[in-house]
């Protein structure tokens, strides 16, 4: 029997098995797809399915930095003890290795990509793979990457729940590297939206601005108040809130006064390396935010397994 390209996706798409094996799984099954689904199942090939519905929101974020690029990537695991196991982080920092040399433009271009590491395989394949030699459900999440003619630096906090990358335009040296590691850890702390209020968009402020209009109105005494004086207390509460949000408005954590924004430190180091230091961007991911985290009891889970 002729084994299709359509043949072949379909069971890729019920297994999450690599190509090469759901074709030589239907060639050895002359094309029946239930044989051919118990083929991969016993090779292993087909752990991912039963895993896929599992929900993977703990893992790690990895950072690499090598010749004026840099690569951020989250991907996730089931558990925080797989987060932890040594063949996950190998794993991650392989994808993070490959990242930062990929043209890839988005996640599926960068799945279908060839396996740095053995060419015969697909990523997607790769972490099959994995998650059948791990034992659970398994996830690139997301990744960008950063090309810069100026400097760019990494930071992670708590083992990679939380992974920086900041870029600057600014000379190459000790004291500004270490300057962009403090703006990074400042980045991981306080969560910054913005580099700085230009790049905030009309649309977003406007929808700010009617949030705190129905505030106001929800207040019985602030809404009674002219016009003209709550139009100025909803610009000096988004102006609070921008200083918030943008990194350079923010208070500098490691100021001495306290007060010291962001900028400021970064026209201190520019007098110090005599250049400018000028904050271009910042990439920050959390492990599993926006993420559904699955609650379960581990007797439970144990119980469950048992049966």
């Amino acid at each position: 029997m002729t084994i299709t390209a359509a043949m072949v996706k379909e069971l890729r798409e019920l297994t999450g098995a690599g190509v090469m094996a759901c074709k030589n799984a239907l060639v050895e099954t002359d094309g029946n797809q239930e044989e051919a689904i118990e083929v991969l199942r016993k090779k292993g090939e087909a752990t991912a399915v039963k895993k896929s519905g599992r929900i993977a929101a703990e893992g790690i974020v990895y950072t690499v930095v090598k010749d004026g690029k840099a690569a951020i990537v989250e991907v996730n695991s089931e558990t925080d003890f797989v987060a932890k196991n040594e063949k996950f982080q190998t794993f991650v920092a392989n994808v993070a290795e490959q990242i930062v040399d990929s043209d890839a433009a988005d996640m599926d271009a960068f799945m279908a990509e060839p396996w740095k590491l053995d060419a015969s395989k697909t990523v997607k394949d790769e972490l099959v793979s994995q998650i059948a030699v791990i034992g659970e459900n398994m996830n690139i999440r997301r990744f960008e990457r950063i090309t810069t003619d100026g400097v760019v630096v990494s930071y992670i906090h708590a083992g990679g729940r939380i992974g920086v990358l900041v870029e600057a335009d600014a000379p190459q040296s000790p004291v500004v590297e270490e300057a962009l590691r403090n703006v990074a850890m400042q980045v991981a702390a306080l969560n910054a939206k913005f580099v700085s209020q230009d790049e905030i968009s009309e649309e977003y402020k406007e929808h700010e601005k009617a949030i705190l209009l129905e505030q106001i109105k929800n207040d019985p005494k602030e809404s009674q108040k002219p016009e003209k004086v709550i139009n100025g207390m909803i610009m000096g509460r988004l102006n609070k809130e921008f200083k918030e949000v943008c990194l350079l408005d923010q208070v500098y954590v490691k100021a001495e006064d306290g007060k010291q924004s962001v900028a400021k430190y970064l026209e201190e180091v520019s007098k110090e390396v005599g250049a400018t230091v000028t904050l271009k961007k910042f990439v920050r991911f959390e492990t599993g935010e926006g993420l559904e985290k699955k609650e379960e009891n581990f007797a439970e889970e144990v119980a469950a397994q048992m049966k």
